[in-house]
């Protein structure tokens, strides 16, 4: 008996580490946004492979003394949950002396190598855990009991009284840090992309990108593919700041749900997941009037997540339910491939292709 109380009672000790690990996985988001805030990746970076002690990293980001023990409280979250690795330096040769009095090395780790460097990640990471985004799930459950109609019910407009979109377009700052996170994407992603799946791309010689805010995937598209053709649709407000100089990309001021200019293939990255269902149909009937047919090179390339296509581990498929939250906060939905296949064929599809090489997302080939 005593054995059988034992084990219950270890299940439930289990079982309130289950619930304390959701009810305090905010603190490890905030952890990462404090050391964004604090570029504490990049005071690491600056000593190199040897990594940097914590006096070290206090004199790159300048906090006062008074804090420097916090801080070594947020390394050790940092180190725990994989951001940074944390350990004592190996004595020195001939040494016999124990180092574990030596102050603790902080490392980067492969998760926060992605922070810093030319092609980091650091502006998307900034732009998820921006308040903006972030405030609204506070007032998710009451959002559930409220009757809203379809073009109201956006948890983004409940908490702050307009669209997402509408702040962009108003807000210059908060229209910033959406075009720099989406470029920080584009820029670790496209490289991955076109050497998964280079013959999405073959044989067409023009190519515009919907949406594609500051030209990051449009350039690595077409760096690649020199023979296509590139150019870029968005808003005004976007358009207006897209890089100056010779990129190689045409930039176009329009909007998906009016016209989108002729050309072989339409690419949308990261779009559609921002819609719901009749919108999505807009903008592909759209894309489907844009292009030639199938025998002429038409196509639709989509990057965007496929629920449940391939057998994925557990992490994969909680990341993919997880964003599928995170999007309704703009009124937006991750589909799995019965939902992608519904909106394509309502739009005027016959086929498509989906191939799931990037980590949570895919590339998704769409025919006329």
């Amino acid at each position: 008996m005593a054995l059988n109380g034992s084990t219950t009672n270890q299940a439930l000790l289990h079982a309130q580490l289950e619930l304390w690990q959701n009810t305090f996985g905010y603190i490890k988001s905030m952890a990462l946004k404090s050391a964004l805030d604090l570029r504490i990746a990049d005071a690491i970076h600056h000593h190199g492979g040897s990594g940097a002690t914590l006096p070290q990293i206090v004199a790159r980001i300048m906090i006062p003394s008074s804090k420097i023990p916090h801080l070594r409280r947020l390394m050790r979250v940092l180190a725990a949950t994989g951001v940074f690795a944390a350990q004592h330096p190996p004595p020195a040769a001939g040494s016999s002396r124990d180092n574990e009095d030596e102050p603790m090395l902080y490392t980067l780790t492969p998760v926060s190598r992605l922070l810093v460097g030319s092609q980091n990640l650091a502006p998307i990471t900034t732009m998820n855990l921006h308040p903006a985004f972030i405030s609204p799930f506070f007032e998710l459950g009451s959002w559930f009991q409220h009757e809203e109609a379809p073009e109201s019910c956006e948890l983004f407009k409940h908490a702050h009284g307009q669209t997402c979109w509408g702040q962009a377009d108003r807000d210059a700052t908060f229209n910033a840090l959406i075009n720099d996170g989406m470029v920080s994407d584009s820029n670790f992603l496209m490289d991955i992309a076109i050497s998964e799946c280079a013959g999405a791309f073959e044989g067409i010689t023009s190519l515009v990108d919907v949406g594609g805010g500051l030209g990051a995937s449009a350039q690595a598209i077409a760096k690649a593919f020199p023979g296509v053709k590139c150019s870029v649709l968005d808003l005004d407000h976007v358009v207006a700041n897209a890089p100056a100089g010779d990129t190689g990309v045409q930039y176009i001021a329009g909007n998906m749900f009016e016209k989108i200019p002729p050309a072989d293939a339409v690419f949308l990255k990261w779009i559609l997941h921002d819609w719901d269902d009749e919108e999505c149909i807009r903008i592909l009937k759209n894309c489907r009037k844009a292009i030639p047919a199938k025998e002429e090179g038409g196509k639709v390339i989509i990057i965007d997540m496929a629920i449940g296509v391939e057998p994925s581990d557990l992490r994969h498929k909680e990341m993919q339910a997880v964003f599928d939250i995170f999007v309704m906060v703009i009124n937006g939905k991750e589909r799995n491939e019965k939902e992608w296949k519904k909106i394509f064929f309502k739009a005027g599809f016959s086929d498509y292709k989906i191939t799931p090489v990037l980590g949570v997302r895919s590339i998704i080939e769409v025919y006329p």
